[in-house]
C-alpha cells in the first residue's frame, strides 16, 4: 500500500475518533480567566463584551442559541461566579465546572424544600445555584461564596 494512502486513512482515523469522542469542557466556576475563552468557543458563542471593574471583571458572552453567559473574574483572575438568561439552559457541567456534581448530589433536597413553583436555590458548602424560568425564559446564576471579593453583594451577580 501507498504511503500516501496509510497516511491518509491513519488520519481519517483519527479524525473521526476525535469527533466521536466526546468534548469534555474546561472547569468554568473556581478556574482561572484562561477558562472563560474555552467556553466561549464550547458554547458556540461571540464575546459581547468586558465589563471592568476595581474588584472584578464581567466577560459576557452570547451562546449560538441566544443565550447569554456572563462570568464573573475576581482581581486575582479566578471565575467566582457565572450567571444566564435566555431560551436554552446551558451546559450545567460546563458552566460549573467541577462543583456539578455537588449542584446534582443536592438538586433534589432543594425541589423539595421549596414550598411552591419559582426558582429554586441549590446549596452544597460555599456553592449556590439559583435556577428559574421556563422554556424560552431561563435564568440563573451560580456564586462561590468564599471566591466572592470582599464587599460584593451577592445580588450583583445577574
Amino acid at each position: 500500500m501507498n504511503t500516501g494512502v496509510r497516511v491518509g486513512k491513519f488520519v481519517g482515523v483519527v479524525a473521526f475518533l476525535i469527533a466521536a469522542c466526546p468534548f469534555r469542557a474546561s472547569a468554568t466556576l473556581g478556574s482561572d480567566v484562561e477558562s472563560v475563552g474555552a467556553d466561549r468557543i464550547k458554547m458556540q458563542g461571540a464575546l459581547v463584551g468586558i465589563s471592568r471593574g476595581d474588584r472584578f471583571d464581567v466577560h459576557q458572552m452570547q451562546s449560538a442559541n441566544g443565550t447569554t453567559v456572563r462570568e464573573y473574574v475576581s482581581s486575582n483572575g479566578q471565575v467566582f461566579a457565572v450567571s444566564w438568561e435566555g431560551p436554552w439552559m446551558p451546559d450545567l457541567r460546563q458552566m460549573l465546572g467541577p462543583y456539578f456534581d455537588a449542584y446534582q448530589r443536592n438538586l433534589a433536597a432543594a425541589r423539595n424544600k421549596r414550598r411552591s413553583h419559582g426558582p429554586i436555590t441549590v446549596r452544597a458548602g460555599d456553592l449556590v445555584v439559583q435556577i428559574g424560568g421556563h422554556p424560552r425564559a431561563f435564568a440563573g446564576k451560580a456564586y462561590i461564596e468564599r471566591m466572592v471579593p470582599s464587599g460584593i453583594q451577592p445580588e450583583t451577580i445577574r
